[in-house]
């Protein structure tokens, strides 16, 4: 690659990331809300536009995750703020779901991943743009198989979107009267969860593919079998 090409891009994707990890601090979210529509249009530009995409997309977020989701979580837990009794209840339903998800996503479309984001996305938007600090619909955190419904819930549709656990941890913890700031800071630990087996499995999916960026990993350009 030239250098007339490579250096703007790594100027844009410093640009990404910082806001990408300020976003992380910020809200708990892990910056895939931002990163995977910024990720699809640059490699768009670069003159990628193959069948997968969109996965691509979605299993880099995810990647970079790994160190906001460090970060986020560490800066949360000496404030004190982090409910570890709520992450080790919900890490195996978590981590449950975001396997399902990697495996979902591997064997769909591009595009109809593309629209799953967009929906997704469109109501955790109407979510926090609403007056949602009000809602409620338990006093305390749900357990037993409904932690597990809620917690697989959340690594499933966090994996497909490519974002940390605050997009969908956040408000469901919200809803069952964990205040802001703990829920937020709870939630950047979902991230972690959702985040590492989630790219161990990018790692090792195979999805039906046609080219591939240079440097991509994981994503072997063989079909499903």
């Amino acid at each position: 690659m030239e250098l007339s090409i490579l250096i703007p891009l790594i100027l844009i994707v410093l640009i990404l990331g910082a806001i990408a990890g300020f976003i992380a601090g910020l809200l708990g979210v892990g910056g895939g809300i931002v990163l995977v529509p910024a990720f699809y249009y640059l490699f768009q530009s670069q003159g990628y536009v193959g069948g997968q995409i969109m996965q691509i997309c979605v299993a880099t977020s995810l990647a970079t995750i790994v160190v906001t989701s460090i970060s986020s979580t560490y800066s949360h837990y000496k404030k004190g703020a982090v409910d570890f009794v709520i992450l080790k209840n919900w890490a195996p339903g978590i981590v449950l779901g975001a396997i399902i998800g990697v495996l979902f996503v591997s064997g769909i479309s591009s595009r109809m991943l593309t629209a799953i984001f967009g929906l997704l996305g469109f109501i955790v938007g109407v979510y926090f743009l609403s007056n949602s600090s009000k809602w409620k619909i338990a006093d305390k955190m749900p357990i037993g198989s409904l932690a597990v419904l809620w917690s697989t819930a959340i690594g499933f549709l966090s994996t497909l979107m490519g974002i940390g656990g605050g997009g969908l941890g956040m408000p469901i913890m919200s809803l069952h009267g964990v205040t802001t700031h703990r829920s937020l800071a709870t939630a950047a630990g979902f991230g972690l969860l959702i985040a590492v087996p989630s790219v161990i499995g990018f790692l090792l999916a195979r999805p039906v593919g046609e080219t591939i960026p240079p440097y991509t990993i994981g994503f072997v350009n063989l079909p499903i079998a």
